[in-house]
């Protein structure tokens, strides 16, 4: 072989190699260890628990992940602008006592899905209004709200709790294909995941929220409105917690006042696993929708085993801190031991 065809056969395995490694470099590893870790916790469960893996026991799973993965959408969204919304379980209250009341006056199940997304609109929006034009520290806003919507559920349908719901609605949610198990809603989930990836990852949108996340000086001067930007976060948060909310009536066949509570932490503690940072500015819509699969996946393995809900609210509450805590912890530990080799090469230089 002459030296030119030695030298072709060496550029492209250079080229082959240099694009595997760029490939590489683009692979969110935070993300890839989720997803190692999903796929370890399923076949450990699939070992221990008798027919977890069975197209059943997945099906169930599935539709009881959905409310937290809708959430959790644009939770994400919002945390990585560097705000949050807490209210988002009062507002899934507050739409499934607004769907109750309206069947419990006899009216139809159009009506009260029509109410129960207006609902969730005026809820995100006052949210909005708070924080971008008042200016109110979305925490202490929402927090709030929380409170407030969660009274108003109360004020709505008091103690009471509404069932039988139009059959051609709740066989919609609840039911499943008879060849894969796969819950026939979703499609509509996948549909909601891909616009949340295409909204953060691939429009003008997404890299404002990234910038606002950073800095919102830095978002005004690349041109972000940065309070229509977060009025339409929050608008978008209250809309998706009223889809969640008009779902958990129709999968459950019941509209309580106290529908979803405590929801919000379980949210949020998918989200900040998922690598979205709480400072805002970091995050990958993929690597959240693998965390609530994971955190769903363990807490459902954990019920099959009659484990205590009050133990599932300590891991939920473990899993918060650690998503907080555990990503300050490795970069610490990370520059100190880019410091230490740089010390290193200094006195071998020397």
């Amino acid at each position: 072989m002459s030296n030119s065809k030695v030298e072709v056969v060496n550029e492209n395995k250079l080229d082959k190699g240099s694009f595997f490694a760029k490939a590489w470099e683009r692979v969110n590893k935070r993300d890839l260890f989720l997803l190692l870790a999903l796929f370890g916790v399923i076949i450990l469960n699939s070992i221990s628990i008798p027919n977890f893996s069975s197209i059943t026991t997945v099906g169930f799973l599935l539709m009881d992940v959905i409310p937290i993965l809708l959430l959790a959408l644009t939770t994400a969204l919002i945390i990585i602008s560097a705000e949050i919304d807490l209210s988002i379980a009062s507002i899934v209250g507050l739409s499934a006592a607004t769907i109750g009341s309206i069947i419990q006056r006899g009216d139809d199940m159009l009506i009260a899905a029509g109410a129960a997304l207006l609902v969730g609109l005026i809820a995100g929006a006052f949210n909005g209004f708070l924080v971008a034009y008042v200016g109110l520290p979305s925490l202490a806003a929402t927090i709030g709200t929380l409170a407030l919507y969660r009274g108003l559920a109360l004020v709505v349908i008091g103690d009471a709790s509404v069932g039988n719901f139009p059959e051609e609605w709740t066989s919609f949610v609840q039911g499943r294909s008879e060849l894969t198990g796969i819950p026939f809603v979703i499609p509509v989930v996948i549909v909601m995941i891909v616009w949340a990836i295409i909204v953060l990852h691939a429009s003008p949108l997404g890299r404002g929220l990234y910038a606002l996340g950073y800095s919102k000086e830095a978002a005004k001067f690349v041109g972000v409105n940065v309070e229509w930007t977060k009025f339409v976060l929050f608008v978008a948060s209250g809309l998706m917690a009223s889809i969640a909310g008009l779902y958990w009536v129709l999968r459950y066949g019941s509209a309580r006042s106290d529908s979803a509570a405590g929801l919000e932490l379980t949210v949020i503690a998918a989200v900040l696993l998922g690598g979205v940072s709480i400072f805002g500015g970091r995050g990958t819509i993929p690597g959240v929708v693998v965390s609530v699969m994971l955190i769903a996946v363990v807490t459902y393995g954990f019920r099959l085993q009659r484990i205590s809900d009050v133990i599932l609210v300590i891991i939920t509450g473990l899993l918060l801190i650690a998503s907080v805590v555990g990503p300050n912890i490795y970069q610490k530990i990370r520059e100190k031991l880019d410091s230490s080799s740089r010390n290193k090469k200094a006195s071998s230089v020397q």
